[in-house]
């Protein structure tokens, strides 16, 4: 093991001298949380002086150029998903480029750039896995919950869950594609939008604003439903045919939604607001509760609820091809590494319109 880590530390010496200059030291900066709970307590800590972790077998060893603020890395860091990992870094949307290969890695060569996802591990032999539902597997694992993520200056890989990315965008635009993309394009095939449809997003933050613009491009009309005014005035900016407060009714019946803003108090709105045999799929991994359902109000007529659970690694690949052949305007706040805890302040506070990015 000592040995290993030597060579690897060796080879980040010399690769490219000057290009990155935080690999020619064995440590990095890293944040942990340290103690989920509420941002105003201060849950993350900034380690500058973590190791650099080491590819293991399978693994890609990625320099982090951006990663993106995610509203799961909020769930993890104020403890509304359990903790998995004791101290983890968060951080799930980043991009990099390939420094170090562990024994056995295949599929990418140093010098690669590269985007790290949610999903890092499934088992492939479950049932779940083996018809194609991948997200479903039990023995499912992610980045930046059960192992650490990109908040940081370095981070590994299962080279099998590595993903290419499409040229024409910067580091800090494609990052949000690798969940706020992902995941609501995700979404958008669950809530069953019929084609040429009229779709409402309740919440506009990350995910949202990159799936108005897919949905539109899809010939669909897009109604907004959010708290911000900022988040209204970009959605409007994308071509949303209208964008009203959180649980303000949209001025068209619609034929599919989708709940990104984690609040159960929106279900019912979200219900009442679908025509005839409209579908509400909700995105989030983390939902508040959901109050009481009127069968006749918000059910009836045959509408339904769908969740979404994660993503396969065909719906991301699907969703970056897509990225690559029709582009995205990503609209996204840039924020140094070290100020992580600050934008995930802003993000928990909807001081955010767009994505966030960490810039390493």
């Amino acid at each position: 093991g000592g040995r290993r880590r030597s060579a690897v530390l060796d080879f980040l010496n010399v690769i490219r001298p000057g290009t990155i200059d935080r690999m020619t030291t064995t440590t990095m900066r890293a944040w942990r949380v340290r103690r989920p709970g509420p941002m105003p307590g201060h849950p993350l800590e900034l380690d500058c002086n973590a190791a650099v972790p080491e590819p293991a077998a399978g693994e890609l060893l990625v320099a982090v150029r951006a990663c993106g603020v995610c509203r799961t890395d909020l769930h993890v860091a104020e403890g509304d998903l359990a903790v998995h990992r004791t101290g983890v870094t968060p951080g799930h949307e980043v991009v990099g480029e390939v420094v170090a290969l562990g024994p056995g890695a295949e599929g990418f060569a140093v010098g690669d750039r590269v985007g790290i996802a949610w999903l890092r591990h499934t088992c492939g032999q479950c049932a779940y896995c083996l018809r194609g539902d991948e997200n479903l597997c039990p023995d499912s694992r992610y980045t930046g919950w059960d192992a650490d993520g990109g908040y940081a200056d370095f981070a590994t890989v299962p080279a099998d869950f590595a993903h290419r990315l499409p040229h024409g965008y910067t580091d800090a635009e494609l990052a949000p594609l690798l969940c706020a993309g992902i995941i609501g394009y995700r979404s958008l095939l669950r809530a069953q939008l019929p084609s040429g449809g009229r779709l409402g997003l309740y919440g506009f933050g990350g995910s949202a604003h990159i799936t108005a613009q897919v949905a539109l491009a899809q010939g669909a009309e897009v109604h907004v439903m959010t708290r911000g005014a900022e988040a209204r005035d970009l959605a409007l900016a994308l071509g949303a045919a209208s964008a009203q407060g959180a649980a303000d009714p949209p001025p068209v019946k619609l034929d599919a939604a989708i709940l990104f803003a984690p609040v159960g108090d929106l279900v019912l709105p979200a219900l009442e607001a679908l025509d005839r045999g409209g579908t509400l799929a909700i995105a989030g991994i983390h939902l508040s509760d959901i109050p009481d359902l009127n069968y006749q109000r918000h059910l009836f007529q045959e509408r339904q609820v769908r969740s979404v659970t994660s993503n396969t690694r065909a719906d991301a690949r699907d969703f970056l091809d897509s990225a690559g052949r029709h582009r995205i305007e990503v609209t996204t706040p840039e924020y140094a590494l070290d100020e992580a805890d600050r934008a995930l302040s802003d993000l928990a506070d909807g001081r955010i319109a767009g994505a966030a990015v960490l810039l390493a």
